[in-house]
């Protein structure tokens, strides 16, 4: 499954406030301009290609893309704006808090949210998560920026995930994820609370840091990301652009596949061999439910212990495995910090508790 790149004009296919309050919330982004000023509007964000888009107020209807982009909503206290989403979330993979609000939230598709859909949903801003992610999902038929502009929709990228492909340079940290955070903040009026979650999760990752500081990078642990739904027929490899990359790095290991540049790229399983890593992860998309992904972690694991090229290898033969969701490695959002925690006290579990 391998949907069109649609950077700088559409993706094509993975956060309510807890009990402390929505932050700054966007109800001072109302309808006065000196209400709009006090919630720091005008506001100007950027897509993929540089191409400015400007919000005099905070949106009153907004479409996601995904469930990531959904849920980072939620977190900053903007999810009753939520009209419609696409890639809904399963049950049980979001933070019990939100899950009551997430399940009423119109699903406009299962995958990609149909073009008439999308146009026909009433929304002002579309938050899209997928622009670079070539393996998401099927090509749809994308809406021109000729088409959002008349349907009075405005197109905002998570651009640590959508722009991937074209950073400069390695990702190795989520200072990608944390600016999407914080550009959303701002976009929804709830800067304060983005700022709040942001200073959450640098105290979470500056933690890891601190108890792998003594771990030489050559003496830390290689780590294969295995994307079991891209296919098995060829492996398709996270690379140094990829929020996966920064997570893996964070963690305190080697991405196998850091040498090269961009987010994703097809590899083949001798490449994987050679590499031998010391770690895998079993990167499954979400099924739905909690029984569903349990199986699908035991079927890629199966694959790797039947498949001929991979199941002398050692990792395989001692099940050095890491069933740790696709989404939540390849997706920035606020428990992407989680997802380096994680990780980290799976491989150096005396360091990270």
């Amino acid at each position: 499954m391998r949907p069109r790149v649609w950077c700088g004009l559409l993706a094509a296919v993975a956060l309510s406030a807890t009990a402390c309050g929505s932050g700054g919330g966007a109800g001072k982004a109302g309808g006065t301009e000196s209400g709009a000023a006090a919630a720091g509007f005008p506001v100007s964000v950027a897509d993929c290609m540089g191409a400015k888009t400007t919000f005099d107020a905070a949106p009153k209807k907004i479409v996601t893309s995904n469930a990531a982009s959904l849920e980072l909503l939620l977190w900053l206290g903007a999810g009753d704006k939520v009209v419609g989403t696409g890639f809904p979330p399963g049950k049980g993979t979001l933070p019990q808090q939100f899950a009551e609000q997430a399940a009423k939230v119109p699903v406009l598709g299962r995958m990609t949210i149909p073009k008439e859909k999308l146009l026909g949903s009433g929304a002002d801003v579309y938050i899209d998560a997928f622009s670079s992610m070539k393996n998401m999902g099927k090509a749809v038929d994308a809406p021109t920026p000729q088409e959002f502009e008349a349907a009075g929709i405005k197109h905002v990228y998570l651009k640590s995930t959508a722009c991937a492909a074209m950073a400069k340079g390695p990702r190795t940290d989520l200072s990608g994820v944390e600016a999407d955070i914080e550009e959303l903040g701002r976009i929804t009026g709830t800067s304060e609370r983005a700022g709040e979650l942001v200073a959450q999760m640098r105290q979470k990752t500056g933690a890891v840091g601190e108890a792998l500081k003594g771990v030489p990078q050559d003496k830390r642990p290689s780590y294969f990301f295995f994307d079991y739904d891209a296919g098995t027929k060829q492996p398709m490899a996270v690379c140094n652009r990829q929020v996966a990359n920064a997570v893996i790095t964070q963690a305190g290991a080697r991405n196998v596949f850091a040498g090269c540049d961009g987010d994703f790229k097809p590899v083949g399983w001798e490449d994987v061999v050679a590499k031998n890593p010391d770690w895998i992860q079993l990167g499954v998309r979400n099924r739905g439910s909690q029984e569903a992904n349990d199986k699908a972690f035991d079927e890629a694991a199966q694959f790797l212990k039947s498949f001929p090229a991979t199941k002398d290898l050692p990792a395989v033969k001692e099940g050095r495995f890491l069933k740790v969701g696709s989404e939540r490695t390849t997706i920035g959002g606020v428990r992407s910090a989680d997802t380096v925690r994680e990780i980290a006290h799976t491989l150096h579990p005396d360091l990270v508790k």
